[in-house]
Order: C-alpha cells, then structure tokens, then sequence
C-alpha cells in the first residue's frame, strides 16, 4: 500500500519574501508513516483546485496571526503581524479540501483559521481581551516540546478515541485563541481558563484543529503520537 501524500501549508518570511517550514511539521507526518509535501502559495484557484484533488491530506500550521477580516472584525492594535498572500491561499485551499473530502489536521494558527473561515471567531490577543480566573502561559518560551499547561478532553470526540485519556499536558505558543466557537465545529477540549483547545467538524472523516503544537512532542508524547498517527490513517483511505 503507498504511503498517503499530504501537503503541508507554508510559513511565510516578510522580511525574505520567502516560504519556510518547522521541521517538527514534516518529521511528525513521516514518523506516523505519511509523505509530507511542503505547498507554495498561489492565488489561482484553478492551481489550488488541483492539488487539492491530488493530496490525500493537508496539515494547516501555525505561523501569522489570522487576519480580523477573514471573520469580519477590524484590526485591533495588539493584533500581531498577518499575511494576506498566506490567508487568501488558505481560503482557497481550505473550501477545495471540504469539497473533496481530504482529512484536515490544522494545528495552532491553522486551528484558528479553520474556526474564522467556518463562521467563528477570535480572541486578536488573549491576555488584552479576557478576564480569566485562572491565569495560565499560553506563549511559553523554549523548550516548546515541555507542558505548560493541562487540558480536559471531552469524552465521545475523536480526540478522546485516538489518546484516551481525560486530561493531557499540553504545549502552547500563541496568544490569539478561539473566541466563538463556529456552530459548524464541536470542541473536543478545554484549558483551565475556558479557551478551547481543540475541536472537529462532526459531519467529516477528519476535519480537526488543536491549540496546541504536537509537532514539538510527538517523539516523547504519546497523546501527540496518536494524533499524528490518527491523522495520517484517515489519509489513507
């Protein structure tokens, strides 16, 4: 059987003008037994439409802050760096994958971006706009393959079926998070201070985003194993 081919969205280098990616990203696919293919960004749908079709799969990373106008607010001023080449190839991408059917796993900011282009919301910069009672580190430094945090899986998700467990401990590197969560999407966990840190699309195979960055633990953690591994089974078929 060939191993499924899954495309990986770029990060993007203003000050170079260039693509890059975090190796973690493409190792994390390989090490569950996928081929990863690192896309460039384009803006013709036509281009887009095709690789769509061809790709078994596609991994959402992290990278920029989505743009508030992908989910029709304005930008505030602690809204950090974005990047409309990035965000309007996603768009493209995104919408072609559902169309086909394509297992998605959108990590980070890809989790962020599925939620805005699914009708939801954001949080432009966590600690500027809540109040929580709980003060947890969502932007840790390095090593970001160490915990900062825990979070509760809810039972009956297929997060739940692929690590079996109730609570994990998490990495975290971002500061903008899910503020509304779209009526299309169900979440699958949550942080001590309220913010969701993972959900699905119930009506697909595999359409799923999580918070955090397994791509950084996947060698040492089990539950970011599994779900690279889940990922990567839905690929194949």
């Amino acid at each position: 059987m060939k191993k499924p081919i899954i495309g990986v969205t770029p990060l993007f280098d203003d000050r170079r003008e260039s693509i890059w990616m975090v190796a973690g990203y493409l190792k994390s696919i390989q090490y569950a037994g996928g081929i990863p293919v690192v896309l460039s960004l384009s803006d013709c749908e036509k281009e887009i439409n095709q690789i769509a079709q061809d790709f078994d799969g596609f991994l959402f990373t992290g990278g920029h802050d989505v743009d508030p106008s992908v989910y029709g607010e304005e930008k505030l001023p602690f809204c950090a760096n974005t990047c409309k080449y990035r965000d309007d190839f996603e768009k493209i991408l995104f919408e072609k994958a559902l169309k086909y059917k394509k297992p998605i796993l959108a990590i980070c900011r890809g989790f962020q971006f599925m939620n805005a282009m699914l009708g939801g919301s954001l949080y432009q910069d966590i600690e500027s706009q809540t109040k929580p009672n709980v003060k947890l580190t969502h932007s840790q430094e390095k090593p970001y393959n160490a915990a900062a945090h825990s979070v509760k899986i809810y039972r009956d998700t297929p997060l739940y079926d692929l690590i079996k467990a109730d609570d994990i401990e998490v990495n975290s590197i971002h500061h903008q998070a899910v503020k509304v969560l779209s009526d299309k999407l169900v979440p699958m966990a949550i942080a001590p201070d309220g913010i969701i840190e993972a959900a699905y699309m119930p009506d697909e195979k595999f359409v799923l985003g999580v918070q955090w960055h397994p791509e950084f633990m996947y060698e040492n953690d089990e539950a970011a194993a599994r779900l690279f591994e889940g990922f990567v089974i839905a690929c194949y078929s």
